[in-house]
């Protein structure tokens, strides 16, 4: 489970902030949005099912994403995927001299087998400054280890002996211990590898891979199915299948080297079944539409997130969609908010993340404040992000309606755009 996450001196944040799935201590309008959008891990930490996150473009809502996805990407890959002399991809605040030379910040508190750790480093392009994991055992937080530079002191319980000397500047302990076999270095990596999925609603291709995959080795298949189904798409049932190339039906004049590609690939049918009917009404056969050529760009949405979707709710994962509203109806977006904030869709407790600016989810009937955030850019650039539970308004306050005026801020604030064109 993710608790909180914090980033600094990376993209558009240039001062730490700090994201948070922590329950507020507040009550919502509607105590039945406190009962299901709201889990309690034990008697001091209360977790949120889901939050929005809002703002202008070019606000930093995405970058929090990629901020999150590039800690995610080097936690896993630094030890193996990096030489010696390689830069770390960090992406320094570039429009202050006062973080020329700071290094980046990146830290994330979550929950692994019920205990509570706190991971972070600091790394500038060229080596990792700092790096730190700590845990919870009962009250207090203890140590497992601590890294400046090339200084690292583990505790025994991290069983990490003579690991400190094979870490290079630029790689991180955590993954290089992972690479080693420590176990609980495995677990952590394991969780952020498997339990939690950054995608784009801009691009689908990363994701529907992980419904194909659903649907042909049949894992998670027919609550997949039934997702598209109860979604109002006009299908009745999904058909797909992995098909070989046959280089005899290949265009002769083809290269040789692209034919060998597409031998060894396997090209994939996706078709979904829709009813057909006669003059009176009546069913009488099963038409199948290709879904890339005769579906429209939300359905082919619809079906790419079905397979994350089903798969985050049913293990109790973390999933976060960045541009969450594109090509999607705002029934459809609430509904699948709605999946996550019910205890009966969402025993597991799985958590959804996702920046929109689609302000008909911005409702007090379907959040709570805390579970609404909000980018906004200074005028330095920066960026800053805050929950809408710091604001001292009424439970029953029209959410939607005051963003749009502005009493939140992270709108855009336009110019007078009657002189553009010159006639």
């Amino acid at each position: 489970m993710l608790i909180e996450f914090s980033v600094a001196n990376y993209r558009s944040f240039k001062e730490k902030v700090t994201f948070s799935m922590v329950a507020a201590n507040l009550v919502a309008k509607d105590k039945e949005i406190d009962e299901n959008n709201v889990f309690a891990i034990n008697d001091d930490l209360k977790l949120l099912k889901s939050a929005a996150i809002y703002g202008a473009n070019a606000s930093g809502k995405s970058n929090l994403t990629k901020a999150l996805g590039f800690m995610r990407w080097f936690m896993i890959n630094s030890s193996k995927e990096t030489q010696s002399t390689e830069k770390i991809a960090v992406e320094r605040f570039q429009l202050s001299t006062e973080t020329d030379d700071q290094p980046s910040f990146f830290e994330i508190i979550f929950l692994l087998k019920g205990q509570q750790y706190r991971y972070g480093f600091e790394a500038n392009t060229d080596k990792v400054i700092s790096e730190w994991l700590f845990y919870v055992p009962k009250s207090r937080e203890t140590k497992l280890f601590e890294r400046r530079d090339s200084d690292i002191s583990a505790s025994k319980k991290y069983q990490a002996d003579g690991i400190e000397k094979r870490t290079r500047q630029n790689a991180l302990f955590l993954s290089v211990s992972a690479q080693f076999n420590v176990e609980l270095a495995e677990e952590i990596l394991n969780l952020l590898s498997i339990m939690m999925g950054i995608i784009s609603g801009l691009d689908d291709g990363g994701y529907e891979e992980v419904t194909i995959d659903c649907l042909i080795y049949n894992q998670n298949k027919n609550e997949i199915i039934k997702l598209i189904k109860k979604l109002d798409l006009g299908i009745d049932g999904i058909n797909v299948e992995k098909i070989k190339v046959n280089v005899d039906e290949l265009p002769k004049k083809l290269p040789d080297r692209i034919k060998r590609i597409l031998i060894e690939d396997e090209i994939v049918s996706i078709q979904a079944m829709h009813r057909k009917f006669d003059n009176q009404g009546n069913y009488v056969s099963t038409e199948l539409f290709e879904l890339d050529e005769q579906e429209s760009e939300g359905t082919q949405k619809i079906f790419a997130l079905a397979g994350p979707l089903v798969d985050t709710l049913k293990y109790g994962k973390i999933l976060i969609i960045d541009e969450f509203e594109a090509r999607l109806h705002p029934l459809i977006s609430c509904a699948i908010v709605e999946l996550f904030n019910s205890k009966e869709t969402n025993p597991n407790n799985a958590q959804l993340i996702f920046m929109t600016h689609d302000i008909n989810l911005l409702s007090n009937k379907l959040f709570r404040r805390d579970q609404i955030w909000l980018t906004e850019k200074d005028r330095f650039g920066s960026t800053d992000l805050y929950s809408l539970a710091e604001y001292k308004i009424r439970n029953d306050a029209s959410f939607d309606s005051d963003y749009i005026k502005g009493k939140y801020g992270a709108i855009p604030y336009l110019g007078n755009l009657s002189q553009i064109i010159e006639f």
